[in-house]
C-alpha cells in the first residue's frame, strides 16, 4: 500500500488544481470568450450561446469525473475499493463520460454538416480533427466500461478468497 499512498497525494493535488482551473474557465473564461464571439459576429445569432452551453456541459462532465475519482481514491486508501460503494462512483464516471461523449458527437456532427454544406469552409482538417476527437472519446468511454467490469470481477474474486480464508 505504500506505493499507492505515494501516488494518492500528488494525484489529489493535481485534481484540485485541474478542478479549480475548470471552475475558473466555466465561470469566467468561457462566458467571456463566447460573449466576445457573439458581439463580433452578430450574424451567428444564437450559435455562440449554444456553444457556450455545450462547453459548460463538457466541463461539468469532467468535474463529475474528478469528484468521483477523488472519492475512489479515498476508498483505495481505506482498502475498500472492492466494496459495493465503489461501483456507484465508477458508474458516475462512466455516465459523465458517456453523456459528455454523446454531446461531443452530436455537436461535432452538426459542425461537420455545416462545413460540408458551406463551400468556403470546406477544409478537411477540421472534420478530420473532430472525428478523431469523437473516436478517442469513444475509446475512453469504452475503456472505462471495461475497467468497471474488471473491478466487478476483482471484487467477486476478493469476496471468494475471503470466503475460502
Amino acid at each position: 500500500m505504500r506505493t499507492i499512498d505515494r501516488v494518492v497525494l500528488p494525484l489529489r493535488i493535481l485534481l484540485v488544481v485541474v478542478f479549480a482551473g475548470l471552475l475558473i474557465a466555466q465561470t469566467l473564461s468561457l462566458p467571456g470568450t463566447f460573449r466576445y464571439l457573439a458581439e463580433q459576429n452578430p450574424e451567428l445569432g444564437a450559435v455562440p450561446w449554444l456553444l457556450l452551453a455545450f462547453a459548460i456541459f463538457e466541463v461539468l462532465c469532467v468535474q463529475v469525473v474528478i469528484v468521483c475519482t477523488w472519492r475512489l481514491l479515498t476508498l483505495v486508501r481505506a482498502d475498500r475499493i472492492f466494496s459495493d460503494e465503489s461501483f456507484g462512483w465508477v458508474d458516475g464516471i462512466v455516465w459523465a463520460l458517456l453523456l459528455g461523449w454523446v454531446a461531443l458527437a452530436v455537436v461535432s456532427a452538426a459542425i461537420v454538416a455545416v462545413i460540408y454544406v458551406t463551400p468556403e469552409l470546406r477544409d478537411p482538417g477540421t472534420p478530420i480533427l473532430l472525428i478523431g476527437i469523437v473516436l478517442i472519446g469513444g475509446v475512453v468511454v469504452l475503456t472505462m466500461v471495461v475497467m468497471r467490469a474488471l473491478l466487478r470481477q476483482a471484487a467477486v474474486l476478493r469476496a471468494d478468497l475471503a470466503d475460502v480464508i
